[in-house]
């Protein structure tokens, strides 16, 4: 029981049907919304009358006892867990206290993908062949199979092609995911992670921020706080092993290299947790500022977040944004969908990232945008346009099924 609740966080059901696993997240897709199913040990309800056979079918084939399960849950990625995987997370669920109720909110998708029997064909056409490249070290095969299949990493990173399988020919090179872009995680230098040391990727999947370069927000920050904070140090470093092995696939933005030099620093050592010196400094800043500029935008509407300089709040979470690959971005339509929208935290007692679609128009946003990209990001210049940022909310559907 107690290596199948390590099965269960790295598996990161949590994220899907909720702390107490009675369901109810919503999916939105395309094709209709998704809502997550309650798993508890509710007989009338959940899983509770569910035997060992039962439940390895719903968790590698898709199939309950009583109907087909939409990918949204992701089945494809787990039909490669192992055996004894199965059994030990079968053994914990049986713990999980029952709630005996459904979601509030229930599955409602358009004609013909409300017939759940077409996974059927789903299924025959899009299951993947999950296989170790016989060159793979131990550790490399270990993190092959935390990031295909028990942390099923493609659900967000790979693309999906016209049936809504994987495209493999894109894999890890990035997607989106409910409408947000989760980025490329290949070796590409240019546009995935291939600058990223093996501690690097350690470093971010564990903590969700590695500086100067990424903050794990929406999806991913889920991710991070729910599931891969409690990996094993040997596990996740077995997950950074077998990434530096992904073949580079060049998709997205290209990134320009961070030039430490032009990025500000703090007033002080003690900036990022001493609230009165950040009140000083962002009053100085108001006082002088320009009126109108895309930093006094900053200044009114971000820095007593992210801070004057950029540091953030470390203690409060408000995370620090300096050198962010975000704001280096060749295409800044990440960037921008991000101040449009928002981001999402993993839990509501955390800060959030206020959407400024209804503040601040797109001009306005444009400026802020061009302030961070050069103030922040480093980059010699930056000529954003309101029309440029207008157009980067024209994004794909969400591809996740």
């Amino acid at each position: 029981m107690a290596r199948g609740a390590y099965i269960a966080r790295t598996a990161d059901c949590i994220a899907c049907h909720g702390e107490d696993y009675a369901g109810g997240v919503p999916f939105v897709l395309p094709m209709g919304t998704v809502y997550s199913t309650n798993i508890t040990q509710s007989v009338s309800y959940g899983i509770g009358g569910y035997n060992l056979q039962q439940f390895a079918n719903a968790m590698r084939k898709g199939k309950t006892p009583y109907r087909h399960l939409y990918p949204a849950m992701p089945y494809p990625a787990y039909s490669a867990m192992s055996d004894q995987d199965i059994s030990d997370l079968f053994a914990y669920m049986q713990t999980i206290d029952a709630v005996d109720s459904n979601p509030l909110a229930k599955t409602d998708m358009k004609f013909p993908f409300n017939i759940r029997p077409l996974m059927i064909g789903y299924n025959l056409i899009n299951m993947p062949n999950w296989q170790f490249s016989p060159q793979l070290s131990d550790s490399q095969k270990r993190g092959k199979y935390l990031v295909d299949n028990l942390g099923h990493c493609g659900d967000c990173h790979t693309p999906r092609n016209a049936t809504m399988g994987y495209d493999m020919s894109k894999y890890l090179a990035g997607a989106y995911i409910q409408g947000i872009k989760a980025p490329n995680i290949t070796t590409d230098v240019a546009t995935g992670i291939g600058s990223w040391r093996k501690q690097d990727i350690v470093t971010f999947l564990k903590t969700g921020v590695l500086q100067h370069q990424a903050i794990a927000g929406d999806e991913m920050g889920k991710a991070v706080y729910h599931s891969l904070q409690y990996l094993t140090d040997s596990d996740l470093m077995a997950m950074a092993d077998y990434l530096k092995t992904v073949p580079p696939v060049k998709s997205g933005s290209a990134v320009t290299p961070l030039d430490v030099t032009r990025l500000p620093k703090p007033a002080s050592a003690d900036m990022t947790y001493n609230l009165l010196k950040q009140i000083d400094a962002l009053k100085a800043a108001q006082a002088r500022v320009k009126p109108n500029t895309g930093e006094a935008i900053y200044l009114t509407n971000c820095a007593s977040c992210h801070g004057v300089a950029g540091e953030g709040q470390v203690e409060a979470k408000y995370p620090a944004i300096t050198g962010l690959a975000i704001l280096r971005e060749h295409e800044p339509e990440r960037l921008l969908n991000v101040l449009y929208r928002g981001a999402k935290s993993p839990l509501n007692s955390m800060p959030k990232m206020p959407a400024y679609a209804d503040k601040l128009s797109d001009e306005q946003i444009a400026q802020v945008a061009n302030y961070v990209r050069t103030q922040f990001g480093g980059l010699p210049a930056s000529n954003l346009t309101g029309a440029d940022a207008k157009s980067s909310l024209t994004v794909s559907l969400p591809y996740r099924f």
